[in-house]
C-alpha cells in the first residue's frame, strides 16, 4: 500500500437521463456553468485530450477561487481525466460514466489526493459536484 492509498475517493451517483446528456453537462460551458458552482460568464471549457478548462467557482458564502487545468485524457460519453492546477502542480480527478440504459447513467468521481487537508476539500467539493450535477441533468 502506498502512502497515497488511504487519501483516495471515490464518490457515485445514479440518473435516470442518457450518458449523452451527463456528458453535456460535463463538457459544454454554458450547462457546465448552471450546475457547478461557477461564477456566470467564468466557465471556458475544451474537452478535448490536452485542451484547457478554466471556471470561478463562488463558495455558499460568496468567495470566488479560480480553477484551471487541463484535460489530460477524453473518451466521449466515458471518461474524462483532469488535471487541476495547484500550487504544488496538478491534481488529477477522473470522472466515469457507465450507461446502465438508455435513460440511466450511473456517474463516478475519483481522486487521490497529496495530503490529509487536500482531501477533505476535494472529497466534500466531488461531493456537492456531484449531487449539483444529479439534480441538474434531470432538468435538461
Amino acid at each position: 500500500m502506498t502512502a497515497n492509498e488511504n487519501l483516495s475517493y471515490s464518490l457515485t451517483a445514479e440518473v435516470d437521463v442518457p450518458v449523452a446528456t451527463v456528458w453535456r453537462a460535463w463538457t459544454e460551458n454554458d450547462h457546465y456553468e448552471k450546475w457547478s458552482y461557477s461564477k456566470p460568464g467564468s466557465v471556458s471549457l475544451d474537452a478535448t485530450p490536452g485542451g484547457a478548462y478554466s471556471a470561478t467557482v463562488v463558495t455558499p458564502d460568496g468567495q470566488e477561487f479560480p480553477i484551471t487545468g487541463r484535460f489530460i485524457d477524453v473518451e466521449e460519453h466515458k471518461s474524462l481525466l483532469m488535471g487541476m492546477d495547484v500550487p504544488d502542480g496538478e491534481e488529477v480527478m477522473r470522472l466515469d460514466l457507465v450507461e446502465l440504459g438508455p435513460d440511466r447513467t450511473r456517474l463516478t468521481i475519483s481522486q487521490t489526493c497529496a495530503t490529509k487537508e487536500e482531501y477533505d476539500m476535494a472529497k466534500e467539493g466531488s461531493q456537492m459536484l456531484l449531487d449539483s450535477c444529479a439534480a441538474y441533468v434531470l432538468k435538461i
